[in-house]
C-alpha cells in the first residue's frame, strides 16, 4: 500500500515539475517560494495590526510569531528528522527526470516546511479576520497554496510533502487561533 502511494506521489510530482513546465512558472514559481518576497507583507501585516489595534495589535503579533515558529520547528526540527525522507531533487533515482529550478538543498524533504508555515499563518488570520473581512478566506488560502504548488514545481518537495505539511501547518494555526481567541478578542 506506502509503495503505491510513493508510486503516486511522483507521477503526480513529475506531472507539475515536468507537465506543467513553462517559461511563466520557471521564472513566476522561484520568487513566490522565496522567503524574502514576503517580508514586505509581513511587515504590512505587523504594522496593521498594531495601528488598528494597539496592544491587542502586539498581542497578536507575537502569537503570529509564535505560530510560524511552532509549525517551522516542528516540522524541520521534529518532523522531518524523524521520516528522514529524501528531496525529490536529491534522490538518485529522480535526479534525472526533475527538473531542479532552485538550489536543492540537504535538508529533508517530508513534510514541507514552506507549507506548514504558510498555511499556519494562512489558517490563524482567516480565523481571527474573516468575520471582519471574509475575502481573507480567499485570499489566504490562494496565497499558501501557490507557495505549497511551487515547492513541487521548483523540484524541492512531493506533492505529499506539500499536503502533510498544509495539514500540519493548518492545525497550527487553527490551535493557535483558538488560543488567541480565547484569550484576547480583537474585536469586542
Amino acid at each position: 500500500m506506502i509503495e503505491y502511494f510513493l508510486k503516486l506521489d511522483q507521477q503526480l510530482f513529475h506531472a507539475i515539475n515536468t507537465g506543467l513546465s513553462n517559461a511563466f512558472f520557471d521564472w513566476l514559481m522561484p520568487i513566490l517560494r522565496n522567503k524574502y518576497t514576503w517580508i514586505p507583507l509581513y511587515i504590512f501585516i505587523i504594522a496593521f495590526a498594531i495601528k488598528t489595534y494597539k496592544i491587542k495589535g502586539l498581542y497578536f503579533t507575537l502569537f503570529l510569531a509564535v505560530t510560524a515558529g511552532i509549525a517551522d520547528f516542528g516540522s524541520s526540527s521534529i518532523l522531518k528528522p524523524t521520516f528522514n525522507r529524501i528531496r525529490p531533487c536529491n534522490d538518485i533515482e529522480m535526479q534525472k527526470t526533475v527538473i531542479t529550478r532552485v538550489p536543492c538543498g540537504l535538508g529533508k524533504s517530508f513534510p514541507s516546511t514552506h507549507a506548514s508555515d504558510h498555511f499556519a499563518i494562512a489558517i490563524f488570520l482567516i480565523m481571527i479576520f474573516y468575520k471582519k473581512w471574509k475575502p481573507i478566506i480567499l485570499i489566504a488560502i490562494i496565497w499558501a497554496f501557490l507557495i505549497c504548488f511551487a515547492q513541487v514545481y521548483v523540484g524541492v518537495h512531493y506533492p505529499f510533502d506539500v499536503v502533510v505539511g498544509i495539514i500540519f501547518g493548518s492545525l497550527i494555526g487553527f490551535c493557535m487561533a483558538k488560543l488567541f481567541n480565547k484569550n484576547i478578542t480583537l474585536f469586542i
